[in-house]
């Protein structure tokens, strides 16, 4: 997460100027609800620190992949397709889980994929819970260094939760479109040489049941940023959350949705679905 510039690929002129919303660092561990918090505590706690960036067309760019960057785009058609068959939560788990499962494997090599959750995603919502929720809008990872292990001894039985602490594992999300090409609220992704240990916040993410640590982030001028245009539901971004691997590839990356100023007023939502797995070498 120390690159220097001249590591990074020179990119073609595509891209789009936007906001982002990182976080200023106050010192204050920001805290972040997943549903309507007690009364006079906000929904999401941490100042708002908006950046106008540059997000580089990625599908113009080169070399860019989950193990350098920190994220790529894989083809992928599934079964279930439409809005409504992902709302039902045991098919996604019956249907899409195996097949998000194999492509995983397919693609990393990893011998074994454990596939913990998903969250759908709607645009048109303005606050959401657990499994619709509205696309997020501020740069953020969604674990940390330190409770990126604790996945594993919650996911797994304990004596294997060892053995496997003891190897590489990663986190990778799977995420993409559904009912349509994204024209509004696309997802923005950073490249993981850009970020700086120093850029990365630790933050409560909580649940009803669960209180997660994730990473708000910081701003620096470093950052890289790219998104896919006219994403498809065909076609799926692969997140590197988490990467056990301290050998120089990407540990992690950051993302958040932006607004795309050229997108037409008349845009569809913006309807996605992503799949959270720990894979394993």
């Amino acid at each position: 997460m120390n690159a220097v510039v001249s590591d990074i690929p020179l990119e073609a002129p595509h891209g789009v100027s936007a906001w982002l919303n990182y976080t200023r660092n106050t010192g204050v561990r920001p805290v972040n609800y997943t549903f309507d918090p007690p009364p006079g505590l906000p929904r999401n706690s941490g100042e708002v620190d908006a950046r106008l960036v540059t997000i580089h067309d990625a599908r113009a760019a080169r070399g860019l992949s989950l193990d350098v960057s920190g994220f790529d785009l894989l083809a992928h058609r599934g079964t279930l397709m439409t809005f409504a068959e992902f709302q039902d939560s045991a098919a996604v788990k019956a249907i899409d889980y195996p097949e998000v499962g194999a492509a995983l494997k397919s693609t990393t090599g990893a011998d074994k994929v454990v596939i913990f959750d998903h969250t759908l995603r709607d645009s048109t919502l303005v606050l959401g819970e657990a499994a619709l929720r509205e696309p997020v809008r501020r740069v953020h990872d969604d674990q940390t260094i330190a409770s990126a292990p604790n996945r594993v001894a919650k996911h797994l039985p304990p004596d294997e939760a060892a053995w496997r602490l003891q190897r590489r594992f990663a986190i990778v999300n799977f995420w993409r479109p559904i009912d349509g090409p994204v024209l509004k609220m696309p997802l923005a992704v950073c490249d993981a040489r850009t970020i700086e240990i120093n850029d990365l916040l630790p933050s409560d993410l909580v649940y009803r049941d669960w209180v997660g640590e994730t990473y708000s982030v910081a701003f620096n001028p470093r950052h890289r940023w790219y998104w896919y245009p006219r994403q498809t539901p065909t076609e799926a971004t692969l997140l590197k959350i988490y990467d056990s691997a301290e050998d120089g590839r990407a540990r992690l990356t950051a993302h958040s949705a932006f607004d795309d100023p050229r997108s037409p007023p008349d845009a569809p939502p913006r309807r996605s679905i992503e799949i959270r797995a720990l894979l394993f070498w």
